[in-house]
Protein backbone atom coordinates (compact mmCIF):
# COMPACT_ATOMS: atom_id res chain seq x y z
CA UNK A 1 0.00 0.00 0.00
CA UNK A 2 1.28 3.37 -0.97
CA UNK A 3 2.69 5.70 2.14
CA UNK A 4 -0.03 8.24 2.20
CA UNK A 5 -1.18 10.87 5.09
CA UNK A 6 -4.05 9.40 6.94
CA UNK A 7 -5.76 12.64 6.81
CA UNK A 8 -5.28 12.19 2.79
CA UNK A 9 -7.52 8.50 3.02
CA UNK A 10 -9.98 8.94 5.67
CA UNK A 11 -13.53 8.46 3.91
CA UNK A 12 -16.05 10.92 4.89
CA UNK A 13 -18.23 10.60 1.72
CA UNK A 14 -18.77 7.55 -0.25
CA UNK A 15 -21.43 7.94 -3.60
CA UNK A 16 -22.69 5.24 -5.47
CA UNK A 17 -24.38 5.51 -8.94
CA UNK A 18 -27.02 2.20 -8.26
CA UNK A 19 -27.01 0.83 -11.75
CA UNK A 20 -28.55 -2.60 -12.80
CA UNK A 21 -31.60 -2.81 -11.41
CA UNK A 22 -33.99 -3.40 -14.93
CA UNK A 23 -31.26 -5.63 -16.23
CA UNK A 24 -31.57 -7.72 -13.14
CA UNK A 25 -35.38 -8.00 -13.68
CA UNK A 26 -34.95 -8.83 -17.09
CA UNK A 27 -32.70 -11.85 -16.42
CA UNK A 28 -34.81 -13.06 -14.33
CA UNK A 29 -38.09 -12.34 -16.41
CA UNK A 30 -40.01 -9.68 -14.56
CA UNK A 31 -40.94 -6.60 -15.03
CA UNK A 32 -38.44 -3.46 -14.49
CA UNK A 33 -40.30 -2.06 -11.98
CA UNK A 34 -39.25 -5.33 -9.92
CA UNK A 35 -35.59 -4.49 -9.78
CA UNK A 36 -35.96 -1.34 -8.62
CA UNK A 37 -38.21 -2.77 -5.87
CA UNK A 38 -35.19 -4.78 -5.58
CA UNK A 39 -32.99 -2.07 -5.50
CA UNK A 40 -34.66 0.20 -2.56
CA UNK A 41 -33.90 -3.09 -0.30
CA UNK A 42 -30.52 -3.09 -1.64
CA UNK A 43 -30.05 0.11 -0.88
CA UNK A 44 -31.66 0.08 2.50
CA UNK A 45 -28.90 -2.51 3.25
CA UNK A 46 -25.78 -0.31 2.22
CA UNK A 47 -26.90 2.68 3.97
CA UNK A 48 -26.64 0.28 7.08
CA UNK A 49 -23.65 -0.89 5.89
CA UNK A 50 -22.08 2.66 5.64
CA UNK A 51 -22.87 3.73 8.92
CA UNK A 52 -21.61 0.84 10.54
CA UNK A 53 -18.33 1.42 9.04
CA UNK A 54 -18.60 5.36 10.24
CA UNK A 55 -18.89 6.77 7.08
CA UNK A 56 -20.29 9.88 7.37
CA UNK A 57 -21.84 10.69 3.94
CA UNK A 58 -23.68 8.33 1.58
CA UNK A 59 -24.95 9.84 -1.90
CA UNK A 60 -27.46 7.38 -3.73
CA UNK A 61 -28.33 8.49 -7.75
CA UNK A 62 -31.85 7.64 -7.42
CA UNK A 63 -33.01 9.26 -10.62
CA UNK A 64 -31.55 11.44 -13.43
CA UNK A 65 -32.66 14.30 -15.17
CA UNK A 66 -32.39 11.90 -18.18
CA UNK A 67 -34.38 8.83 -16.57
CA UNK A 68 -37.15 11.00 -17.12
CA UNK A 69 -37.36 10.04 -20.61
CA UNK A 70 -37.97 6.70 -19.43
CA UNK A 71 -42.03 5.04 -20.61
CA UNK A 72 -44.40 6.12 -18.18
CA UNK A 73 -45.28 3.08 -16.33
CA UNK A 74 -41.76 2.70 -15.35
CA UNK A 75 -41.74 6.26 -14.15
CA UNK A 76 -45.08 5.86 -12.48
CA UNK A 77 -43.90 2.84 -10.47
CA UNK A 78 -40.60 4.94 -9.36
CA UNK A 79 -42.27 7.40 -7.96
CA UNK A 80 -44.77 5.14 -6.20
CA UNK A 81 -41.61 3.51 -5.22
CA UNK A 82 -40.37 6.53 -3.57
CA UNK A 83 -43.66 7.54 -2.15
CA UNK A 84 -43.42 3.82 -0.13
CA UNK A 85 -39.64 4.52 0.90
CA UNK A 86 -40.47 7.93 2.13
CA UNK A 87 -43.61 6.99 4.19
CA UNK A 88 -42.21 3.40 5.89
CA UNK A 89 -38.16 4.24 6.11
CA UNK A 90 -38.32 6.81 7.97
CA UNK A 91 -38.95 5.27 11.45
CA UNK A 92 -35.53 3.21 10.33
CA UNK A 93 -33.64 5.82 9.47
CA UNK A 94 -34.54 7.82 12.64
CA UNK A 95 -33.39 4.59 14.85
CA UNK A 96 -30.31 4.22 13.05
CA UNK A 97 -29.67 7.78 13.48
CA UNK A 98 -29.45 8.57 9.54
CA UNK A 99 -30.45 12.37 8.20
CA UNK A 100 -32.68 11.99 4.85
CA UNK A 101 -31.12 15.24 2.45
CA UNK A 102 -32.99 15.33 -1.33
CA UNK A 103 -30.70 16.69 -3.93
CA UNK A 104 -32.18 17.27 -7.25
CA UNK A 105 -34.09 19.60 -9.12
CA UNK A 106 -37.65 19.45 -6.76
CA UNK A 107 -39.26 21.19 -9.40
CA UNK A 108 -39.66 18.86 -11.82
CA UNK A 109 -41.32 16.44 -8.74
CA UNK A 110 -45.18 16.53 -8.17
CA UNK A 111 -46.41 18.37 -5.53
CA UNK A 112 -47.39 15.17 -3.41
CA UNK A 113 -43.34 14.07 -3.62
CA UNK A 114 -42.25 17.59 -2.37
CA UNK A 115 -44.28 17.35 0.24
CA UNK A 116 -43.40 14.17 1.37
CA UNK A 117 -39.83 14.57 0.74
CA UNK A 118 -39.62 18.07 3.44
CA UNK A 119 -41.75 16.10 5.90
CA UNK A 120 -39.31 13.60 5.79
CA UNK A 121 -36.21 15.60 5.86
CA UNK A 122 -37.64 17.60 8.56
CA UNK A 123 -38.16 14.58 10.47
CA UNK A 124 -35.01 13.32 10.82
CA UNK A 125 -33.10 16.89 10.36
CA UNK A 126 -31.38 16.42 14.10
CA UNK A 127 -30.09 12.88 13.31
CA UNK A 128 -25.94 13.27 12.88
CA UNK A 129 -24.60 9.20 12.88
CA UNK A 130 -25.06 9.53 8.79
CA UNK A 131 -26.16 11.65 6.14
CA UNK A 132 -28.06 10.48 3.27
CA UNK A 133 -27.99 12.05 0.05
CA UNK A 134 -30.57 11.20 -2.44
CA UNK A 135 -30.38 12.49 -5.61
CA UNK A 136 -33.51 12.50 -7.27
CA UNK A 137 -34.62 14.37 -10.67
CA UNK A 138 -30.92 15.17 -10.68
CA UNK A 139 -28.56 16.05 -13.25
CA UNK A 140 -24.63 17.49 -12.57
CA UNK A 141 -24.97 20.11 -15.51
CA UNK A 142 -28.72 21.14 -14.13
CA UNK A 143 -27.17 21.67 -10.64
CA UNK A 144 -23.96 23.68 -11.61
CA UNK A 145 -26.67 25.86 -13.72
CA UNK A 146 -28.96 26.82 -11.11
CA UNK A 147 -26.10 27.46 -8.49
CA UNK A 148 -24.46 29.86 -11.34
CA UNK A 149 -28.37 31.30 -12.02
CA UNK A 150 -28.47 32.30 -7.77
CA UNK A 151 -25.18 33.61 -7.28
CA UNK A 152 -26.02 35.41 -10.64
CA UNK A 153 -28.92 37.19 -9.00
CA UNK A 154 -26.62 39.20 -6.69
CA UNK A 155 -25.62 41.05 -10.07
CA UNK A 156 -21.84 41.09 -8.88
CA UNK A 157 -19.47 38.72 -11.61
CA UNK A 158 -16.89 38.96 -8.42
CA UNK A 159 -19.22 36.22 -6.28
CA UNK A 160 -18.65 33.68 -8.87
CA UNK A 161 -15.61 32.06 -7.06
CA UNK A 162 -14.97 28.74 -7.20
CA UNK A 163 -15.94 28.77 -3.20
CA UNK A 164 -19.18 30.74 -3.90
CA UNK A 165 -20.52 27.62 -6.49
CA UNK A 166 -19.95 25.15 -4.37
CA UNK A 167 -22.04 26.83 -1.14
CA UNK A 168 -24.50 26.98 -3.68
CA UNK A 169 -24.77 23.31 -5.20
CA UNK A 170 -27.38 20.91 -3.87
CA UNK A 171 -24.45 19.54 -1.64
CA UNK A 172 -23.35 22.69 -0.32
CA UNK A 173 -21.72 22.41 3.00
CA UNK A 174 -20.80 19.00 2.82
CA UNK A 175 -17.42 17.44 1.61
CA UNK A 176 -17.18 16.41 -2.08
CA UNK A 177 -17.05 12.31 -2.24
CA UNK A 178 -13.65 10.32 -1.49
CA UNK A 179 -15.30 7.08 -3.75
CA UNK A 180 -17.65 6.82 -6.56
CA UNK A 181 -18.72 3.61 -6.74
CA UNK A 182 -20.93 2.62 -9.82
CA UNK A 183 -22.69 -0.83 -10.29
CA UNK A 184 -23.55 -2.62 -13.23
CA UNK A 185 -20.79 -2.52 -15.56
CA UNK A 186 -21.05 0.74 -17.00
CA UNK A 187 -17.32 2.92 -17.03
CA UNK A 188 -19.02 6.77 -16.93
CA UNK A 189 -20.05 9.15 -14.42
CA UNK A 190 -23.96 10.03 -16.22
CA UNK A 191 -23.94 13.59 -15.13
CA UNK A 192 -23.71 12.76 -11.47
CA UNK A 193 -21.74 15.23 -9.17
CA UNK A 194 -19.72 16.41 -12.07
CA UNK A 195 -18.39 19.26 -9.88
CA UNK A 196 -17.76 17.20 -6.71
CA UNK A 197 -15.74 14.15 -8.69
CA UNK A 198 -13.35 16.04 -9.44
CA UNK A 199 -10.80 14.62 -7.30
CA UNK A 200 -12.54 11.16 -6.69
CA UNK A 201 -11.66 8.02 -6.56
CA UNK A 202 -13.32 5.58 -9.07
CA UNK A 203 -14.32 2.12 -8.88
CA UNK A 204 -16.68 0.44 -11.12
CA UNK A 205 -18.43 -3.43 -10.84
CA UNK A 206 -20.08 -5.67 -13.16
CA UNK A 207 -22.18 -6.19 -10.03
CA UNK A 208 -26.14 -5.47 -11.00
CA UNK A 209 -27.02 -3.03 -7.94
CA UNK A 210 -30.00 -5.50 -6.59
CA UNK A 211 -27.01 -7.97 -5.72
CA UNK A 212 -24.65 -5.38 -4.07
CA UNK A 213 -24.10 -6.20 -0.80
CA UNK A 214 -21.64 -5.00 2.45
CA UNK A 215 -19.29 -6.96 1.23
CA UNK A 216 -18.78 -5.62 -1.81
CA UNK A 217 -18.97 -2.29 -0.58
CA UNK A 218 -16.05 -3.24 1.77
CA UNK A 219 -14.23 -4.63 -1.37
CA UNK A 220 -14.70 -0.99 -2.51
CA UNK A 221 -13.36 0.98 0.23
CA UNK A 222 -10.28 -1.57 0.09
CA UNK A 223 -9.33 -0.66 -3.58
CA UNK A 224 -9.80 2.91 -1.98
CA UNK A 225 -7.27 2.91 0.84
CA UNK A 226 -5.18 1.05 -1.79
CA UNK A 227 -4.36 4.24 -4.00
CA UNK A 228 -2.50 7.17 -3.42
CA UNK A 229 -4.54 10.63 -3.58
CA UNK A 230 -2.69 13.15 -4.96
CA UNK A 231 -4.87 16.06 -5.89
CA UNK A 232 -3.01 17.31 -8.58
CA UNK A 233 0.36 16.79 -6.71
CA UNK A 234 3.10 14.48 -8.26
CA UNK A 235 4.79 11.70 -5.56
CA UNK A 236 6.87 14.01 -4.66
CA UNK A 237 5.46 16.41 -3.74
CA UNK A 238 3.02 14.70 -1.66
CA UNK A 239 5.59 13.23 0.35
CA UNK A 240 7.34 16.55 0.80
CA UNK A 241 4.38 17.85 2.71
CA UNK A 242 3.55 15.19 4.46
CA UNK A 243 7.26 15.27 5.64
CA UNK A 244 6.55 19.33 6.50
CA UNK A 245 3.41 18.19 7.98
CA UNK A 246 4.98 15.90 11.00
CA UNK A 247 8.04 18.93 11.04
CA UNK A 248 4.93 21.60 12.41
CA UNK A 249 2.97 18.99 14.91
Amino acid sequence: MPLVSPSLMTLKHVAIIMDGNGRWAEKRGLARSEGHRQGVKTARRITRAAGNRDIPYLTLYALSTENLSRPAEELDALATLMRNYLDNEIEQLLENDVRLHVIGNRSMLGRDLQKRIDKAEERTAQCSRLTLNLAICYGGRDEIVRAARRLAETGNPEDITVENLANNLDTGGIPDPDLLIRTGGEKRISNYLLWQLAYSELYFTSVLWPDFTGKHLSRAIEAYHRRERRFGKTGPALKKTKRKARVFK
